[in-house]
């Protein structure tokens, strides 16, 4: 992945004149997105919808995708995918940039995260995570970890999968931290394979610390800044299956963060 150049400060950051065009336009769209398509997403996910399949796939999972392609859409990136998501009970594992990396993989496919538990308290996309089945994680919290294991291994046992961020918290974008051995268990005590995901921004991944959050910055201000930002790609990457029938759990962290690694220099 090329190294992007370093965004200037906001006393030397040349000034972006159709920023403001930008708002007039996308915040009406926003807007009617959450009036409108939410409910009716909310609507389509309930138990009925969970029996309920179109082509193989369940249809409160179709009203999770096709929302979030639409506030993808609505933030101005245009995704592409590479790869097949794995279907059944796989650990999708994947590299953080951002907020809007988990609605950039439910663009594709409906994942139940593990996510620290101060995002159940962002407006709104705390909201719909909780609604998506996001399994949330007090970070220091032994006793919440053994809950998150423990909720893991039944949904991938079940056949469901679930998506987590090894690294532990997000990063400028540019490199992928090491990946945490520990949350790795689940998959092996279920018995379900590895599916590392890489996420970049930008053409050939030029924009991630354009999308990561800048140093102190809130999550309403980084989703406030990307609503303004420039039209740009999103890639989500959907990689080889790595089998836990072979490894264990420190190294399906090693292979899965070399995979993405590799992904992200291509």
């Amino acid at each position: 992945m090329p190294t992007p150049s370093i965004p200037p400060t906001s006393a030397q950051a040349p000034t972006d004149g159709l920023r403001p065009l930008r708002y007039v336009l996308r915040t009406p769209l926003l807007l009617l997105h959450l009036l409108f398509s939410l409910p009716l997403t909310l609507a389509l996910i309930n138990p009925i919808t969970r029996r309920l399949h179109v082509f193989g796939e369940r249809i409160d999972h179709i009203a999770i995708r096709w929302w979030s392609l639409g506030l993808m859409r609505i933030f101005g990136f245009r995704v592409l995918r590479f790869g097949q998501p794995h279907r059944g009970g796989a650990l999708m594992v994947a590299n953080h940039v951002s907020w809007i990396d988990i609605e950039l993989v439910h663009s594709q496919c409906a994942v139940g995260f593990v996510a620290k538990s101060e995002i159940s308290r962002w407006p709104l996309i705390g909201w719909l995570a909780r609604r998506g089945g996001t399994i949330y994680h007090q970070r220091g919290s032994n006793e919440s970890l053994h809950g998150v294991m423990h909720q893991m291994m039944e949904r991938l046992q079940a056949g469901l999968p679930v998506g987590v961020f090894p690294e532990g918290g997000t990063t400028d974008g540019q490199t992928v931290r090491t990946f945490h051995a520990r949350i790795f268990q689940p998959a092996v005590a279920a018995r379900v394979p590895v599916q590392p995901v890489a996420l970049r921004y930008g053409s050939a991944g030029s924009a991630q610390m354009q999308v990561a959050f800048a140093e102190g910055e809130s999550f309403m201000g980084n989703f406030l800044r990307l609503l303004g930002d420039p039209s740009r790609i999103a890639e989500v990457h959907f990689l080889a299956v790595i089998d836990t029938h072979e490894e264990g759990r420190r190294k399906l962290a090693e292979s899965a963060r070399s995979a993405i690694q590799a992904a992200m220099t291509s």
